[in-house]
């Protein structure tokens, strides 16, 4: 979440006019994140949040995302829903970019996850990707290959000055994603971003995820390996083997491996890890500072891809 389009509380008001959320009490802007405007209201009935889409998210995409929340949640999984305007549309423009409000979701992010809350959400993924199976919408993932590679290709001249030798060395992994990426693996929908900021707890219990503006189909594993990298690595980089054998046992007491996906997670974690670095170089080297933005430092994705190349079992991730 960040801020990239200010908006006047007079225009807030009128907006809001259009939903059954009552009247403004105050809003602020939300810095945290990357991709799209976002900021908490609290009304009259209670808060919400207002989300302006931004950047990487087409308009075209949004009805694949907020009926996959939809979906989900008549599955059981907590997440924030849609608010339907009282003319039963939920998407409308404000300050010239397409907008929602959707409902507010109790707890916080964890800066500091432990091995209990990696064991939950490896559960919460599972749940996820087994409630998405029936879900009718489809949506291919846009940050696949074809999609780094135009990334790279934006970013790649200036990649040394963020480190020596760089481009040479992502270079090298795309000429072996091009020939050896997993295909044939079970698949559907993922959710794609599921980081710490994405799923919120009170106290050890998950109490939902959140963000879903990356979903689309791809590889279950892939979902998976994006959350070993995501939450298994310390401030220091390395990786916490504890921490990944939970996430890896959480995720298969819901929806266990097949030997092949086992197989597959050394490439797909070093092939998210890429992904992840990309998106933050490319933001690195292209988003003025400055404002509520929050640029995030390619580097701890850089370290990542380096431990990745040098994973030989799949059980160096704690995969039992």
């Amino acid at each position: 979440m960040a801020v990239y389009t200010d908006v006047t509380e007079g225009e807030l008001e009128a907006f809001l006019r259009n939903y059954p959320v009552g009247e403004l009490l105050s809003y602020k802007g939300i810095a945290e994140g990357t991709e799209n405007s976002n900021f908490l209201l609290h009304t009259t009935t209670g808060s919400y949040i207002l989300t302006l889409y931004e950047k990487r998210v087409e308009k075209a995409d949004l009805p694949f995302f907020l009926g996959l929340m939809q979906h989900l949640a008549h599955k059981g999984i907590s997440c924030p829903l849609p608010v339907d305007g009282t003319d039963g549309h939920v998407i409308r423009t404000l300050a010239g970019r397409p907008a929602v409000i959707i409902t507010f979701l109790e707890g916080m992010w964890l800066r500091k996850p432990q091995v209990v809350h990696c064991r939950e959400v490896g559960r919460a993924l599972a749940q996820l990707h087994l409630a998405g199976q029936d879900f009718s919408m489809t949506r291919p993932n846009a940050l696949a290959i074809e999609g780094w590679r135009k990334l790279w290709d934006a970013a790649r001249g200036r990649a040394d000055e963020v480190e020596p030798g760089l481009a040479k060395e992502v270079d090298a992994d795309f000429a072996d994603f091009e020939k050896a990426w997993p295909t044939g693996l079970p698949s559907g929908v993922i959710h794609a971003d599921l980081f710490p900021d994405n799923v919120f707890f009170l106290g050890d219990e998950l109490s939902g995820l959140i963000d879903f503006y990356f979903a689309c189909n791809d590889l279950y594993a892939y979902d998976l390996a994006t959350c070993l990298n995501a939450w298994c690595f310390e401030k220091d980089f390395s990786f916490n083997l504890t921490k990944g054998t939970a996430l890896l046992e959480g995720y298969q007491s819901v929806r266990p491996l097949e030997e092949a996906e086992k197989a597959a997670l050394p490439m797909l974690a070093r092939g998210s890890a890429l992904r992840f670095m990309l998106t933050r170089l490319y933001d690195w080297l292209t988003i003025p500072d400055g404002g509520l933005v929050m640029k995030r430092d390619p580097m701890e994705y850089i370290r990542r891809l380096r431990f990745h190349r040098a994973i030989t079992s799949p059980q160096e991730y704690g995969l039992k």
